[in-house]
């Protein structure tokens, strides 16, 4: 039977790990994570998942692989990306031997843009910088995900304050289809203890300080008790500090309505015992 909406979220990982102290951290919110790929792609594919290859994203990539899901791997090339990002694009493809597809923007539109404006116009307004990762982000995501019924991000809460009250699973009403983040719960750390554990592939820049990375004149590296994405749009304020990928119409970040309450605890115990 196809897992719905509230099975998926149901899954969550601090409860069973309160349940049982002696459970690994890593390994249950591993298994969980795993479970809601397998179930949110059973139920709702043809799944694609679209990845900036941070830390975040080869978490999931690394998933998706061990479990032999069939999802579609895209990258948004927006022609601004760091070399080390390239070069991680490869060491991915060598690694996972699965197709990448990677999705440029449209010439025209491109063209249009930097002739009218110059190469770098995001640092001179909010609406420039917007138009141009619709141009670079938006509309190349938009191809991507138009024969999808399933978007898989690597989107987490602690990355910003404009992140912190994600769901697990989400209509996405601006692409028409469901939106599923399988960690979104999980925190820093947690990231790299899988990294470690499982020797993920990862980029350099994230050992220069850069936790997020996205095109290189829009990303920096943090200082010290900055949060995790305050390298993006730094010249913005927080709550402006997003691409439009993740955006509903009206500006606000995909949330779903929440599911009646039901029984996480039985649900969660029963997927990881048959994990």
């Amino acid at each position: 039977m196809m897992a719905d909406a509230r099975t998926i979220e149901s899954a969550n990982p601090s409860m069973a790990l309160s349940a049982n102290s002696s459970s690994d951290r890593s390994t249950t919110l591993e298994a969980v994570a795993t479970d809601r790929l397998r179930a949110a792609a059973g139920a709702h594919g043809p799944a694609v998942f679209t990845t900036s290859f941070g830390a975040e994203d080869m978490v999931v990539l690394d998933l998706i692989a061990r479990a032999g899901l069939d999802v579609r791997i895209v990258t948004l090339d927006t022609g601004r990306l760091h070399d080390e990002t390239y070069q991680l694009i490869e060491r991915a493809r060598e690694r996972y031997q699965r197709p990448i597809i990677a999705m440029a923007p449209d010439t025209q539109a491109l063209e249009a843009f930097v002739a009218e404006h110059g190469i770098n116009p995001f640092y001179r307004s909010i609406d420039l910088r917007k138009r141009c990762c619709e141009i670079r982000k938006m509309e190349p995501l938009g191809r991507a995900l138009r024969d999808a019924g399933l978007w898989i991000t690597g989107l987490r809460r602690d990355q910003s304050v404009t992140r912190a009250e994600l769901d697990v699973l989400a209509r996405d009403d601006a692409h028409g289809l469901m939106k599923l983040n399988p960690i979104v719960e999980w925190t820093h750390d947690d990231v790299w203890a899988y990294v470690r554990r499982f020797d993920v592939p990862t980029n350099a820049l994230h050992a220069r300080g850069f936790p997020s990375i996205g095109c290189a004149p829009c990303t920096r590296a943090v200082e010290p008790g900055e949060d995790l994405r305050a390298g993006r749009w730094w010249w913005e304020l927080a709550e402006t500090r997003e691409c439009g990928l993740h955006m509903t119409p009206d500006g606000r970040l995909v949330r779903a309505p929440k599911p009646a309450p039901i029984d996480p605890m039985a649900e969660l115990i029963s997927n990881v015992a048959a994990g």
